[in-house]
């Protein structure tokens, strides 16, 4: 299993633990992961129901382009977003201020 199905594993699990991490965000984040690895994966935030999936399966509110590596140290919070957006690591389309969101939501699953 490749790395970015690794941390897309642990987040799914962590949301069905506990579906309070959707509270208050409502979106779909999508990742298009751009190297060796390629492919397309999301992160569906809903009050009632969240979750992670390969492919498209909602339309995506903020989509972020970016190499799996640097995904895995985002995810990790060995990278920061807006340093990398700035570097031009990642490339974000849709809301801005989803995307600068993401960065905490991604840390509230670490710190399990």
């Amino acid at each position: 299993m490749s790395e970015v199905k690794e941390v897309l594993t642990g987040i799914d699990e962590a949301l069905k633990e506990d579906p309070s991490y959707g509270e208050d965000v409502n979106a779909t984040y999508q990742f298009d992961i751009k190297d060796e690895e390629p492919g397309l994966y999301q992160l569906v935030l809903k009050d009632d129901a969240s979750y992670t999936a390969e492919g498209e399966t909602e339309e995506a509110d903020c989509t972020l382009e970016l190499a799996s590596d640097d995904f895995v140290e985002l995810a990790n919070g060995n990278l920061n977003g807006t340093q990398a957006f700035m570097s031009g690591k990642l490339k974000i389309k849709g809301n801005m201020g989803l995307a600068l969101k993401l960065q905490s939501i991604l840390t509230s699953f670490n710190k399990n």
